[in-house]
């Protein structure tokens, strides 16, 4: 899993994510898993917390954890694999904010015909991980993205007890992930990077 940004010239995958209890992050590192086993690069990023106190301020570069994701960083991948925690059958504020910041990329098409997969974690079974995903989706749409999820040609997307739906990879909040939530991401990381090597050929 790369942390370098100066390389540009080798096609990646952005996994970019937004963590407030380390849920989601979790699901980050399987996705990116799956990612390196679908033959491209996992280039985890995340994005800092947002706050109600107009002059609170954070450092560039984070104390611990993937650094903070940059314009550029989504610009020249070659695919995308975003994650959220569910805030009321929404995404959270941090990531929505950094996607709402993206109409620069959007007027000049930098995402049309790149895929993109979506993740979220709940604190329940019925939190609302199906509506996050699906709300997650939408901007990638605008951005000309091409959305997939994870086929039901998959087993552990019938056999989870926790986990997983075909919009997504998802995570209900508890210590470790399940047998089942690993194999949907990791199956999901792989699909995005077979896609993206598939949709950049020549």
């Amino acid at each position: 899993m790369s942390e370098a940004t100066s390389e540009k010239t080798a096609p990646y995958i952005l996994v970019l994510y937004y963590s407030r209890n380390g849920h989601v992050r979790k699901l980050a590192e399987e996705i990116s898993l799956g990612v390196e086993a679908g033959g491209m690069e996992a280039r985890l990023r995340t994005v800092p917390a947002v706050s109600t106190v107009c002059e609170a301020t954070q450092e560039d570069i984070p104390d611990s954890g993937d650094i903070y994701c940059s314009e550029e960083d989504l610009a020249n991948c070659s695919g995308l694999l975003m994650g959220s925690p569910t805030r009321f059958g929404n995404m959270a504020a941090p990531l929505k904010y950094f996607i709402d910041g993206t109409a620069g990329l959007w007027m000049n098409g930098s995402l049309i015909n790149k895929p993109a997969g979506v993740f979220a974690s709940t604190s329940s079974m019925h939190g609302g991980q199906e509506s996050t995903l699906l709300s997650m989706m939408v901007p990638l749409l605008h951005h000309g993205m091409v959305v997939a999820g994870i086929p039901y040609s998959e087993p552990s997307l019938h056999s989870t007890m926790s986990g997983g739906t075909p919009y997504g990879a998802t995570h209900v909040e508890n210590d470790n992930l399940s047998t089942d939530e690993k194999n949907l991401c990791q199956t999901q990381g792989k699909r995005i990077a077979q896609l993206a090597t598939q949709l950049n050929k020549p």
